[in-house]
């Protein structure tokens, strides 16, 4: 199979944000969950994406129909528990961040990855809330053993789980069972409080992956390897409209040099050169409003201006 036509299947969360932004009266609903942001940035940038995922037949679940059918995205939408669609509630600050509360509600009751699959992703919800959660985990590990490239973002959402204790086994146990892990800073100040950001991801390197890579916002990123290699690099500078969906636009990148790589990318350079493309896509994202990833000829334009 041609490194451009190896597919991606990523496994989550789709979902309807209420998107509240300081000083506003009013409540914006924009259909988004990090896994479902993954898949629209991996169709844009070209690589072949099927989403599975489920929702309820619902208006939140409508909206999220209508989004993914009009991007384009291949969806295989998997029977769920309750029938009910997750919501959160997203308030994004003057500053552009966002922090979220949910009504989450996660049990996928079969997760049928597509044959020609190269790699696999998941993470945010996916890998905490019960009873799909243990499910996804498993699926991983499986991918893995099958010889397939299982990548995750820890994405911490600590409104469905306040227990860092928890939290932290959660993530231990992901870690083991993917080659890619990611996450950010402050998912990892928040799991491991007090640690500096590489320490921290070196206490997940440990539980298994191959690379684990940390976004540090504006600043850039970083990724550590278990021969001991730290790789960092730094952000454009960018005006910044606000943050969502950033995190999911680097990691739509980091699983399309995966797939063309045919694996994690090895080697410094060759490492350095992916991460920096990630944190371009990532803040191209950052200078929109929403959970908007560039196409593949965007982030192209940009890199080279």
């Amino acid at each position: 199979m041609s490194s451009r036509r190896a597919r991606v299947t990523v496994v989550g969360e789709a979902l309807v944000d209420l998107l509240w932004r300081a000083g506003a009266r009013e409540l914006h609903a924009a259909p988004g969950g990090s896994p479902a942001n993954v898949a629209v940035g991996l169709h844009r940038l070209e690589r072949p994406v099927t989403l599975l995922t489920t929702w309820g037949d619902d208006p939140p679940g409508a909206l999220v129909r209508d989004h993914l059918a009009g991007i384009g995205v291949d969806v295989r939408r998997v029977p769920g528990g309750p029938g009910r669609t997750i919501v959160a509630l997203a308030y994004v600050g003057e500053d552009g961040a966002a922090t979220y509360d949910f009504l989450a509600s996660w049990d996928p009751r079969e997760l049928p990855v597509p044959a020609d699959t190269a790699v696999l992703h998941t993470g945010s919800l996916a890998a905490v809330v019960e009873p799909g959660a243990s499910r996804v985990l498993e699926l991983c590990a499986d991918q893995r053993r099958a010889g397939r490239a299982v990548a995750a973002d820890l994405n911490v959402r600590p409104a469905v789980q306040p227990d860092k204790d928890a939290y932290r086994a959660v993530a231990a146990r992901l870690a083991g069972a993917v080659d890619v892990l990611k996450a950010s800073d402050e998912d990892l100040a928040w799991l491991y409080p007090g640690q500096e950001p590489a320490t921290a991801a070196r206490t997940l390197l440990a539980a298994g992956p191959g690379l684990v890579v940390v976004t540090l916002g504006g600043k850039g990123a970083f990724a550590v390897t278990p021969g001991g290699d730290e790789v960092w690099v730094t952000a454009p500078s960018v005006s910044v409209v606000d943050t969502v969906g950033a995190g999911d636009t680097f990691q739509s990148a980091l699983l399309d040099a995966i797939a063309e790589h045919g694996g994690p990318p090895a080697g410094r350079d060759a490492l350095a050169a992916v991460l920096t493309r990630c944190a371009t896509a990532a803040a191209i994202t950052c200078t929109r409003v929403g959970a908007d990833p560039p196409t593949r000829a965007e982030l192209t334009a940009f890199s080279q201006a």
